[in-house]
């Protein structure tokens, strides 16, 4: 069994920035790779972004430029920094990690409890 724990979220003003964290415990090998999803009200969920084991990124389009994600191996944590946000960016934020594990192997997806983030205007 996988954990994460998700902290971060928040109310801001727009123009303002928060950071988000997920941290990984539990049985697994290996993360394969980790991300943001965010839900809000009346839309479809939306991939915010996502970094695999070897650092490689990928951004949605509307936070390009605006939000970073990055993470600490050792840690098994995750981080989004998010810059600039507007309205628009209120959500419930999710992360989730595929992680190798078992014997034999096989890939599993995990996801987060969500974390609210509240932009003003």
């Amino acid at each position: 069994q996988v954990q994460l724990v998700e902290s971060g979220g928040g109310l801001v003003q727009a123009g303002g920035s928060l950071r988000l964290s997920c941290a990984a415990s539990g049985r697994f090998f290996s993360i394969i790779s980790m991300g943001y999803y965010r839900l809000a009200p009346g839309k479809q969920r939306e991939l915010v972004a996502t970094i695999t084991s070897g650092g490689s990124t990928n951004y949605a389009a509307s936070v390009k430029g605006r939000f970073t994600i990055s993470r600490d191996n050792a840690k098994n944590t995750m981080y989004l920094q998010m810059n600039s946000l507007n309205t628009e960016d209120t959500a419930i934020y999710y992360c989730t990690v595929s992680v190798v594990v078992g014997t034999p192997s096989r890939n599993l997806d995990y996801w987060g409890q969500g974390t609210q983030v509240t932009v003003s205007s």
